[in-house]
């Protein structure tokens, strides 16, 4: 088969050690690893891209192809991070467009006004500029977590934008007069605007305490955004409209054609409420099977080259990086603690400096210098012919050729049959030119020569102690201070998330000082999601307080929080229903959850306490519907997305908006209706 590859656009070199043993080669026998440190270019999008290149054309300088049949694989951190920046950018033209489209549709669908809609982003972008401007004096960098403000202002920017804007249009809708239009318009959602921003603010800022650093400067940023954002719907907003003069309204602004359900849902609220229960019991049930998968390789793109190459040598323990390492004070410390670990059926081996003295030496050495003596004047012979011309190759060729055929003669049977096949082959080889004997010789030749210099170099071995062991092998397990290096290999597939947990816990369980990637990935993950919950009921005990204190009634604050819990609880039980984890990507998505929902809520019992009792065809509803739209729009693009876990943010913003908006249209006025009516009787 190699030789008859030299007439194909892939040659199959030969390798002799599966030729001797009749089984393939093992991938770790034909795999070679070099470590680097290179050089980033920090300006660029893919920091390493310009060292990649160098370090393929090196490869091909010097012949090591697929077509030689060596294959150069790149993988570690500085590849992954340049690809995966590479997968977000695929299909970046396309989501932008579809992005921009969207959010103008329901921009135009909510305030049908070009010189609103350009007030709005305006302000908006306005607003963005100074935020990232105070984020950068405050904080220096973005990291992957803060950087997250940047949606979270954009889709509460547009909701407080859309809020006064549709405001503004109902009254314009009252008066002819712009100015009194703007003036009412602000009396109106002042103070459901005011309510909410401080709500959201306060919110966020109670991620400050938290004890992840990406969460905690993202609720500084984030929180110092909505106040932006709120002064600039109320100052900056209202000049521009004053400015740009948009004309009148000739129709009303909220949906009349949903007068009906407004009645619906007053009349018939036992109903709706008790099916809000039902949901948020169920959802609560099955919260415990909802996981978080802190494995950072499950955020990548598994086709890329980086990554893929990681996970298939995860599939060796002996080149899994998922490898545990623990550091013991004496080298009997070491040894001890390497049979605690290899007793679990989890743990392949508890690797020690100790590992690289083989056992039983004498028996081994022996053995070897029998073999020595029998095979070394065929490994190194006295005398050594000079190599064939191709003359001689072609004669030697066609001679064998035929000797393979007499032999075969007119038998039938496998051996015969590849006896004819290969004196075909060899005719062929006979006939072609000199470059292409050439050809066949490198598929033979270097893996045999190769073959026997290991051999010679295997019968050269002496006896091995701790004290002749190489220096640069002993750096590697011993530090300077005496302190000796176990390392524990899995024997389970850690590119399973319940595996790399499980060996981990495992591991701990019997040196909790251990550490590495598999503890680092188990210890980031918790504590994210120890501030996520941390943030989560400090946010929601702030707003409550602030609720209360605007409200002046518990009532109404349960009422205004309620449907922000049961859309969350939904949100996390969709999560477990179509087996969506939690993520360090996705888990961003929750904030903005949060901010719209608080708002959403704000608004609704806000007009429900100034008296508009049907309050899904009055503007309010306008507002919120469209709001939601448009940050649907602006993040739900992100789902198309090549990377995985920027693609699972915008599954999840999906999800938990279309919760937002269930909670809101149908919950919240089913329960201001049975539950807030005297209130409304005498807020009216």
């Amino acid at each position: 088969a190699s030789l008859n590859s030299v007439f194909t656009a892939t040659p199959s070199p030969l390798s002799w050690r599966s030729l001797m043993t009749g089984a393939p080669s093992a991938m770790r026998e034909t795999r070679r690893f070099i470590e680097m440190q290179t050089n980033l270019d920090y300006d660029a999008l893919q920091p390493g891209a310009a060292a990649a290149r160098a370090i393929r054309a090196d490869a091909e300088s010097l012949h090591l192809t697929p077509a030689n049949g060596v294959r150069i694989r790149l993988t570690g951190p500085v590849p992954m991070s340049d690809e995966e920046f590479g997968s977000i950018a695929q299909r970046i033209g396309l989501m932008t467009s579809l992005m921009l489209a969207g959010v103008l549709l329901m921009l135009f669908l909510a305030l049908r006004s070009t010189k609103l809609i350009l007030a709005v982003l305006i302000s908006l972008l306005s607003g963005l500029a100074v935020t990232s401007a105070f984020g950068l004096l405050a904080l220096g960098t973005f990291n992957v977590i803060s950087v997250a403000f940047i949606p979270l202002f954009v889709g509460l920017g547009v909701d407080f934008g859309i809020q006064f804007c549709v405001r503004y249009r109902a009254e314009r809708y009252e008066t002819s007069d712009l100015h009194d239009a703007l003036g009412r318009a602000g009396r109106h959602i002042g103070g459901a605007l005011t309510l909410a921003a401080i709500a959201i603010t306060a919110g966020f800022f109670s991620f400050l305490p938290t004890d992840y650093r990406g969460v905690a400067e993202l609720g500084l940023i984030a929180g110092f955004g909505m106040l932006v954002t709120y002064v600039l719907s109320v100052t900056f907003l209202p000049a521009l409209l004053r400015l740009m003069a948009p004309a009148a309204e000739a129709a009303e602004i909220g949906y009349s054609n949903l007068a009906k359900l407004d009645r619906a849902l007053l009349t018939r609220a036992k109903p709706v409420l008790i099916g809000a229960v039902v949901l948020a019991l169920i959802s609560i049930a099955v919260l415990p099977f909802l996981t978080f998968d802190a494995n950072p390789l499950d955020l990548r793109d598994p086709k890329t080259q980086s990554v893929a190459t990681a996970n298939d040598l995860m599939q060796d323990p002996q080149t899994s990086p998922n490898a545990i390492e623990i550091l013991t004070p004496t080298r009997q410390a070491a040894a001890q603690l390497s049979m605690a670990l290899s007793a679990h059926p989890e743990v392949m081996a508890g690797v020690t400096i100790d590992g690289f003295v083989p056992d039983d030496q004498d028996e081994k050495l022996a053995a070897i210098q029998d073999a020595s003596q029998l095979l070394d004047t065929t490994l190194d012979p006295f005398d050594s012919k000079p190599a064939p011309s191709d003359a001689e190759l072609v004669q030697s060729f066609t001679d064998t050729a035929a000797s393979l055929r007499g032999t075969a003669g007119d038998k039938v049977g496998e051996g015969p049959d590849a006896a004819r096949k290969l004196a075909d082959v060899l005719d062929r080889l006979a006939k072609a030119g000199a470059l292409t004997r050439g050809a066949a010789q490198s598929l033979l030749i270097p893996d045999l020569k190769t073959l026997l210099s290991q051999t010679r170099d295997a019968m050269m071995a002496q006896h091995v102690t701790y004290d002749t062991l190489p220096p640069e092998l002993l750096r590697d397990w011993v530090t300077k201070d005496g302190t000796f290096r176990v390392e524990a290999i899995p024997a389970i597939d850690t590119r399973d998330t319940a595996n790399l947990k499980r060996f981990t816990d495992i591991v701990r369980a019997v040196a909790p000082h251990a550490t590495g990637t598999p503890v680092i990935i188990e210890d980031s993950g918790r504590t994210i999601v120890n501030a996520f919950i941390e943030a989560g009921v400090a946010s929601l005990l702030s707003i409550a307080l602030i609720l209360g204190l605007a409200l002046r009634s518990a009532r109404s604050v349960l009422l205004a929080l309620t449907p922000l819990v049961l859309a969350g609880l939904a949100t996390l039980a969709t999560c477990v229903a179509f087996g969506l984890p939690l993520n360090f990507a996705n888990i961003i998505a929750l904030p903005l959850l949060f901010g719209i929902g608080v708002a959403f809520d704000i608004y609704f019992v806000m007009a429900w306490r100034n008296g508009a009792c049907a309050l899904l065809s009055s503007p309010v509803a306008r507002a919120v519907l469209w709001s939601a739209g448009t940050t649907a729009s602006a993040f739900g693009t992100l789902s198309l997305s090549e990377h995985p876990g920027t693609a699972s943010m915008g599954v999840l913003l999906l999800i938990s908006l279309l919760w937002i908006l269930a909670c809101v249209f149908f919950v919240l006025p089913a329960a201001l209706g049975l539950f807030a009516g005297s209130e409304n009787s005498s807020a009216a």
